[in-house]
């Protein structure tokens, strides 16, 4: 579409300035139109082309094609345009003085404005790379003679020294190369329009990525780095103050809609989600205006990065001031991150905005005389010095040339004195201290200088060309020019200017914020930079602390959704962007340790959360320890059950020869005390660290113990209830129940016990565990019974014996005589039966040591209920009763 527009622009041109009725008869070529007299030009061996948007209009339009644009009709002038067209004559003046480079070359400039519009660029265009012929012929102005100098029109041929047309009144020679334009739109336009005649283009300012497409812009250089690389470092940048919801417009061009789309793509990688994206048309009038307002009114977004050249921001920030919204932080591009024209006005909104600029040259030697040697005298020599005096100065010259107004009509100016000078007056024509788009334009005339002494030191049979062969600058082919600029490489102020493969730089930009000085005055401050070439966690440099930001002295917060703090996570909002989000807190035995974790990670086995949940902390280790108050507790039960126990051993030992201890079997009663000092000490077993020999131990041990008492006990109880079936006449049942038949029969219920632990052991023994699900923050050290059936099958046996012994005893328990401890048997084992039933239940409903004190306290409950039940009441007679203890007492009934 572009190609197509530029073809109708360059049709409409030639029609408008073609007069028919005044054209006679053409035996030559002529130049038919309007001779264009305001443009820098200075002849050469080589000359080269330039545009320049020296002019602009904030209100653009398109021109209905039906009349002739009105001179003059642009509203602004740009005095840093200016600055620019003068540093490429200085430098095209220095390299004609120096004798290192071209010293048989002569270079020349022919530099025209742009107007930053594709129609007069266009125009300026084809009259830079045709030349300018001097008046046309007379003739009689038949048809015939635009037709035949139509086919005379010969563009392939632009690029040689002779004339156009094959005119031989040439004025102007014909440029083979142009340095322009800085729109990207611009320099579209004329890379299709000039790019099939193979008419190159370096562009000083032109950053759309999209030029950078060799297929499509094949013949097109630029020293201004491609927006793809503006638009890492601006990721990079909001990345790093954390803003997070940005918003994104700019204008309804190529350069913007390129830019944002690359933005858009870069900026996710980084976390970066835009609250909105909205381009605004060229013609900016109030209703795209007020649709822009409402758009950052209505977002919460404080960021705002504003793809646009600096005419556009000019009527943002007017229509924002009427709004009277504050509070915002800008973003610039590059197009007008270092744009000092809108401080004047804008200083209140503009004050703290951050943008990057391309890099800036400390300083170009000679420059600065050469802008401040415009005097009065010499300044009506071109009318856009004329221009610049009296737009700078407020006032008209004598005579002059200046046929441009702008806000004021130069007509109604005071007369210049004579007596003024430009270094009384700031202007951006003479500011050098950021100079940045100079040194693009500086380092463009540098490179085609370079690429035609790379042409001038080729020698024949060694060239680039077919059969070896050189371009020759005496006879110069744009594209063979072009060649030789795609492979140049230079050093100029200390800086290696290199280019990749699609004729792009390597980019580097200084970090610029925009700073209020106590005077009222901008500073464009460098704050850091951002170098291409550098690994990306180096490549972006900030010095925060230098940096003045619009309010307060802290850059604004801009997110959709708060930061998640560790200890949550980010939970998406459905059909939202990723940066809006909920803040969730983890789950229990989970963590994050980071700002706005997307999962939250689950904490080893043997470690738990904080209450914060943002750290795994080891847990507390648990068991039965002999330090807490619980252990000591029951250690001191164990210890007195087993002291008492053999205590009243050794009491009946002393008194072994009394009624009391001998009656009822004294040697089942010895075992059975030395037994239950047994259980007592098991106890111990279950106190302290578990460890995989102690857990084998305790449960045969505890199971092995009780078998043992209440074997006892059985042996006790059955040799009661045979005695008195023994005094039966004829009776011969104690033979069967005598002291080895008793011990036997002890031995015997045992040996069972042991058979049963045995089996556990060697099947599925008990061994450590290390119990973390039970208790959320503590891991529980416990004796994890291996095979829950040999548990089950020790405890059961227990049980057998206990109501076996229970039954014998309750038979036994009306039988005559004082010695019968039947009676006494009966009731431990109901003790030791509510005990152990008691015990069941609260075993299985409870973990870690509170399951093993429930253990110990059943061994000891049991352990003192036979204990006291059989053994106190005879310790009574013992101690207290001694006159009981008689044989007399013993055989009363």
């Amino acid at each position: 579409m572009a190609l197509i527009a530029a073809n109708i622009i360059l049709v409409m041109f030639l029609l408008n300035n073609l007069n028919v009725s005044s054209c006679a008869l053409l035996t030559d070529c002529a130049f038919i139109g309007e001779e264009e007299t305001n443009s820098f030009y200075e002849d050469g061996d080589v000359v080269l082309g330039g545009v320049f948007p020296l002019h602009y209009t904030r209100v653009s339009s398109l021109p209905p094609y039906t009349s002739k644009p009105e001179p003059g009709s642009h509203k602004y002038f740009s005095a840093r345009a200016l600055r620019w067209m003068q540093t490429m004559t200085f430098a095209i003046r220095e390299i004609n003085q120096r004798s290192d480079l071209l010293p048989e070359l002569r270079l020349g400039f022919h530099i025209r404005d742009s107007c930053d519009e594709v129609p007069v660029s266009l125009k300026a265009s084809l009259l830079l790379v045709n030349g300018q012929p001097g008046p046309p012929a007379t003739g009689n102005g038949s048809m015939e003679a635009v037709g035949e100098l139509s086919g005379k029109w010969d563009l392939i041929s632009l690029g040689s020294r002779s004339p156009v047309l094959g005119c031989a009144d040439v004025t102007r020679s014909p440029s083979p190369v142009i340095i322009g334009d800085a729109s990207s739109g611009v320099s579209m336009a004329l890379l299709r329009s000039l790019g099939p005649f193979q008419i190159p283009l370096v562009s000083y300012f032109a950053s759309c990525s999209c030029l950078s497409e060799q297929t499509e812009f094949p013949l097109f250089m630029r020293t201004m780095p491609s927006d793809a690389f503006q638009v890492r470092a601006l990721a990079r940048l909001v990345s790093h103050f954390g803003w997070t919801w940005v918003g994104v417009i700019g204008l309804e061009s190529d350069y913007a809609r390129f830019a944002i789309q690359l933005f858009l793509h870069e900026s996710s990688l980084h976390g970066v989600c835009a609250a909105y994206v909205h381009l605004y048309p060229v013609v900016l009038s109030q209703q795209p205006l007020d649709e822009l307002l409402d758009i950052i009114q209505g977002s919460s977004s404080k960021v705002i990065i504003n793809f646009c050249s600096e005419s556009e921001v000019q009527s943002i920030m007017r229509a924002i001031r009427q709004r009277n919204i504050t509070g915002i932080q800008w973003i610039a591009g590059e197009a007008w991150a270092t744009a000092k024209s809108l401080w004047e006005e804008f200083g209140d909104l503009l004050s703290g905005t951050l943008g990057f600029g391309i890099r800036r040259a400390e300083e170009i030697p000679g420059l600065k005389q050469h802008l401040s040697r415009l005097k009065p005298s010499n300044i009506q020599e071109s009318a856009f010095l004329t221009e610049l005096w009296e737009e700078t100065l407020n006032c008209r010259l004598n005579g002059s040339v200046n046929t441009h107004y702008h806000m004021v009509n130069h007509l109604d100016r005071k007369p210049c004195t004579g007596m003024e000078d430009l270094k009384d007056v700031y202007s951006a024509f003479s500011d050098v201290s950021q100079l940045r788009v100079s040194y693009n334009v500086y380092k463009a005339v540098y490179l085609v200088a370079h690429a035609l002494q790379k042409m001038s030191d080729c020698e024949a049979g060694q060239g680039p060309f077919v059969n070896g062969t050189c371009g020759k600058p005496q006879s110069l082919e744009p594209w063979q020019l072009f060649h030789y600029m795609k492979n140049t490489n230079f050093s100029i102020l200390g800086e290696k200017v290199d280019f990749d493969r699609n004729g792009d730089p390597i980019a580097s930009y200084d970090l610029i914020n925009w700073r209020r000085e106590q005077d009222g005055s901008l500073r464009l401050l460098k704050v850091g930079f951002y170098d291409a070439s550098l690994s990306p966690e180096l490549s972006l440099v900030v010095n925060e602390s230098a940096i003045q930001w619009p309010v307060g002295q802290q850059a604004v917060q801009s997110v959709c959704s708060e930061s998640c703090p560790p200890g949550k996570r980010v939970a998406r909002r459905k059909g939202k962007p990723v940066c809006c989000f909920d803040c969730v807190t983890c789950a229990e035995g989970e963590v994050s340790n980071n700002n706005d974790s997307l999962d939250c990670t689950r904490c080893p086995d043997d470690m738990w959360p904080n209450d914060m949940r943002n750290l795994c902390l080891p847990k507390h280790v648990e068991f039965l320890s002999y330090k807490e108050p619980m252990g000591i507790v029951l250690c001191t039960g164990s210890v007195l059950g087993a002291s008492s126990s053999l205590l009243v051993l050794a009491m009946f030992y002393k008194h072994r020869a009394t009624p009391v201890v001998r009656a009822n079997n004294m040697e089942l009663s010895f075992f059975l005390l030395l037994f239950l000092a047994t259980c007592f000490l098991i106890g111990l077993l279950f106190i302290g660290e578990p460890s995989d020999w102690l857990c084998r131990i305790r449960y045969p041990a505890f199971g092995i113990s009780f078998a043992l008492c209440i074997s006892c006990l059985l042996a006790k109880t059955v040799v009661v209830l045979m005695a008195f079936r023994a005094t039966l006449p004829g009776s011969g049942v104690m033979k069967w129940f005598g002291p080895n038949q008793q011990r036997t029969s002890v031995l015997l219920c045992t040996v069972i016990q042991g058979l049963i632990c045995l089996i556990w052991l060697l099947t599925y023994p008990p061994f450590t565990n290390s119990n973390t699900g039970y208790l959320r923050n503590t891991i529980i050290i416990e004796c994890a019974t291996g095979s829950e059936v040999g548990f089950w099958c020790v405890l059961g046996y227990i049980g057998l014996l206990a109501c076996l012994c229970f039954f014998m005893a309750f038979l036994a328990r009306e039988l005559p005589d004082n010695f019968n401890e039947a009676k006494f048997i009966t009731f431990s084992m109901l003790i030791f039966f509510a005990v152990w039933i008691t015990f069941i239940p609260v075993y299985v409903s409870t973990a870690g040591k509170y399951t093993v004190a429930v253990h110990i306290f059943a061994i000891l409950a049991s352990a003192y209920g036979l204990l006291v039940c059989i053994f106190a009441p005879k310790c009574y007679i013992i101690i207290f009763k001694p006159a009981k203890n008689s044989k007399k007492n013993m055989m009363r009934k």
